[in-house]
């Protein structure tokens, strides 16, 4: 009887050593859902990628505060022509084909500079002024010029679905204006288009079903910030009645009034 138990105990070991997964890359969450208590049983895995992989999916980030230019074009050259660049061959490549002196000058890019720098790789392209109704007819992702924030700014048009534009931004990730937002920050008309050639390009910056689910809370609620007034004044309000309540209130904490803040917003 023992030797039966023995027996038991350590075909059992040996199913659970078989199934155990193996290790998965850093960064990855997998929840594992057992079928049943069979230990054969395969189990379900989920792999659950983090926010900033899916903001940024398919977008060059750019290093620097200034780059936002060399970025938006190594987004474009990677993910839509497939060349395998860096932020930082690209910014080697326009210093180097274009007017290094201006820019150096205005510490940003040009697309006169983009223009010598994709010739050099082999790549016609052009810039034009435009329209919006010219923009929804667009089949190639386009470099575009904004205002925002205060700033002059380089992005990638992706497409125009339903009245949304959508961005590939270097700065902030994967995000969408509507056309009459977008149409004040779009700067001067124009854009920057590299074409394939007789290379067939990639799809990644083609606008996708997930694309159009996916929403960024952060910038949905700078953007409220920025457009309604009353719910800028209404966030304002709270946050300083909150404060004279702590003034008046000695037991509570700063970070007491942090988590407060954090869970009302949220």
């Amino acid at each position: 009887m023992i030797l039966v138990l023995a027996g038991s105990i350590m075909t059992f070991a040996m199913i659970e050593k078989a199934t155990v997964l193996e290790p998965f890359d850093k960064g990855e969450i997998v929840v594992e859902q057992r079928m049943d208590s069979n230990p054969q049983e395969l189990r379900n895995q989920y792999t659950v990628a983090p926010l900033v992989e899916q903001r940024y999916r398919n977008i060059v980030r750019q290093a620097y505060d200034y780059s936002c230019g060399s970025a938006a074009l190594t987004t474009v050259l990677k993910y839509y022509l497939g060349r395998n660049l860096n932020e930082r061959q690209v910014m080697e490549g326009l210093l180097h084909y274009g007017e290094s002196e201006r820019i150096v000058e205005r510490r940003a890019f040009s697309m006169l500079d983009m223009k010598r720098l994709v010739t050099a790789l082999g790549y016609p392209s052009g810039g034009f002024r435009a329209t919006i109704d010219d923009l929804k007819e667009l089949d190639h992702p386009a470099i575009v010029p904004i205002h925002h924030a205060g700033f002059k700014h380089f992005v990638v048009l992706r497409a125009i679905r339903d009245d949304r534009v959508f961005i590939a931004d270097p700065s902030v990730g994967n995000i969408s204006f509507t056309l009459s937002n977008f149409q004040e920050k779009w700067d001067g008309n124009v854009l920057f288009i590299v074409f394939p050639g007789g290379e067939k390009p990639l799809d990644a910056l083609e606008l996708k079903e997930e694309d159009m689910r996916f929403v960024d809370d952060q910038t949905m609620t700078l953007f409220a910030l920025d457009t309604i007034p009353e719910f800028h004044e209404a966030t304002s309000r709270r946050i300083n009645n909150l404060l004279e309540r702590q003034k008046n209130n000695p037991d509570r904490t700063v970070e007491n009034t942090r988590k407060q803040l954090f869970y009302r917003r949220n």
